[in-house]
């Protein structure tokens, strides 16, 4: 029995990237071993198995509302038993495990109460790290989150073994303990994430007819650097290149602003571009199946499951050519650039807008491509949690 703690994403029906790792290794785990999805429940003061409901959330059974929120919600009712629970004194009691994974960037209020999960897991426990990237980019970044992170990336020296997205994201939490200086560390692993299966309605969608349709998804927010996009996009279309920009994500209200003003006023001025905010998974792999390519402009990711998504659908991708986005585009299928800066975007976009011999060379490379599933992912995982020890202290 694994314990799978999804206290936030059974609480929210946001789709950014934890979100869907989330979501997606839950059910490739599900799906050939005994989980037992849990959440900390801080009306109930405690751990508990998921309720029906929130084990929907947690499948995706609910759809993500435009504009919603990422943060979790709690309903009336959940917060009233579980306050009767506690008050009671009829807490759940949580089912011994062999293991525990903790997939999600966990709160300081869950971080509190690990101690207590860890005494019901024989076998070893394990995170996921998924980017410590508050802290390379705090301007750019939720200051809640870059407030978070330093207590976090200490939290998780409590495990036996953190599982990092990507090498970059590997060496960067390895590093961060050897400048801190904090004495004995567990293992740290870089284990590729996996990829969503392309539901045959989507693979079947054509592409939009008239001018090339570019793609951008990501959640909107300083870091993700759709400013330097939109003012690419604006630059090509004052030359007369023809072509339209989506856009679809998330919105953060506290580093969003710019971008969504830029998106506001070129809207007005006439261009084609169109911003969906959150859609469902099945809109998202259409949208990919119609786009002529994509773009990412991200400065830095921990993984990036854009790009790779782009590439599975047959479609190249423009992003930076460093850290975690290299480590995706280095088999074949991208226009990379050393800055993502707005210059460099708007010569990559032009060079693929121009040159269809380019873009076919890439969409060729990106369909020969071999993509890891979820089910590889978790294969993997298991098979290195099954080499850990556990840590005393």
């Amino acid at each position: 029995m694994l314990l799978f703690d999804a206290s936030h994403t059974s609480h929210t029906r946001a789709r950014t990237g934890i979100q869907r790792v989330c979501r997606s290794l839950n059910a490739a785990l599900a799906a050939t071993d005994p989980v037992t999805a849990v959440c900390f429940d801080p009306h109930e003061a405690g751990w508990r198995p998921l309720n029906r409901a929130e084990r929907a959330t947690l499948a995706g059974q609910t759809e993500a509302p435009a504009g919603g929120s990422r943060g979790a919600k709690w309903s009336l009712a959940q917060k009233i038993a579980g306050h009767a629970r506690r008050l009671t004194g009829r807490r759940a009691v949580l089912p011994g495990a062999g293991g525990l994974l903790c997939p999600e960037l966990f709160s300081h209020r869950v971080a509190a109460h690990l101690p207590d999960i860890f005494a019901r897991v024989s076998g070893p426990r394990v995170a996921i790290f998924h980017d410590a990237l508050g802290l390379q980019f705090p301007e750019l970044t939720p200051p809640t989150t870059v407030a978070r992170l330093p207590a976090y990336l200490h939290e998780l020296r409590q495990f036996d073994g953190v599982a990092a997205v990507s090498e970059d994201s590997a060496e960067c939490l390895r590093s961060y303990w050897r400048w801190l200086g904090a004495g004995p560390t567990p293992p740290v692993q870089a284990i590729p994430l996996g990829l969503d299966e392309i539901s045959g309605q989507a693979a079947g969608a054509a592409e939009e007819a008239g001018p090339p349709r570019v793609l951008c998804v990501g959640t909107i927010e300083g870091r993700k650097n759709h400013l330097a996009l939109l003012d690419a996009a604006e630059s090509l279309w004052c030359e007369g290149v023809p072509f339209a920009l989506e856009l679809i994500g998330l919105a953060r209200p506290d580093t969003a602003a710019p971008a969504l003003g830029k998106i506001t006023a070129l809207r007005r001025m006439g261009r084609p571009l169109t911003y969906h905010g959150s859609v469902s998974e099945r809109a998202l792999l259409t949208a990919y199946a119609r786009c002529t390519f994509t773009v990412y402009p991200s400065f830095a990711e921990g993984f990036g499951l854009p790009v790779l998504e782009s590439l599975r659908a047959g479609k190249p991708c423009v992003c930076s050519a460093r850290g975690a986005l290299g480590e995706s585009a280095r088999g074949g299928g991208c226009l990379t650039m050393e800055s993502v800066d707005s210059a460099s975007l708007a010569a990559a976009l032009r060079q693929l807008l121009r040159n269809p011999s380019t873009l076919t060379a890439l969409a060729a490379a990106a369909r020969q491509r071999k993509f890891r599933s979820w089910h590889d992912y978790a294969a993997d995982l298991k098979s290195w949690m099954a080499g850990l020890r556990p840590r005393s202290g």
